[in-house]
């Protein structure tokens, strides 16, 4: 497991044990246990919500107005 034999799954317990003490290892695994729970749920609300609410197809985009020069136009620049 993870590259790891059993002798330092076990030192590590114990180093685990010897720091939080045994009141405290459940204590801290019941709140790990609920952290993830309510992780879980707020991930499948998101989800829930995105799938009820799709986003909107974006629109493209507007082209700029193009301006059409008349031949009299063009007449009366180069006259200038």
């Amino acid at each position: 497991m993870f590259g790891m034999g059993h002798w330092e799954i076990l030192i590590i317990f114990v180093v685990i044990l010897l720091i939080f003490g045994a009141k405290r290892i459940p204590e801290m695994a019941q709140g790990l246990g609920k952290g993830i729970r309510e992780f879980r749920t707020a991930m499948r609300d998101v989800q829930e919500e995105i799938d009820i609410n799709p986003p909107a197809p974006t629109a493209p985009p507007a082209q700029a107005p193009t301006q059409t020069v008349s031949q009299s136009d063009n007449k009366e620049q180069s006259a200038s």
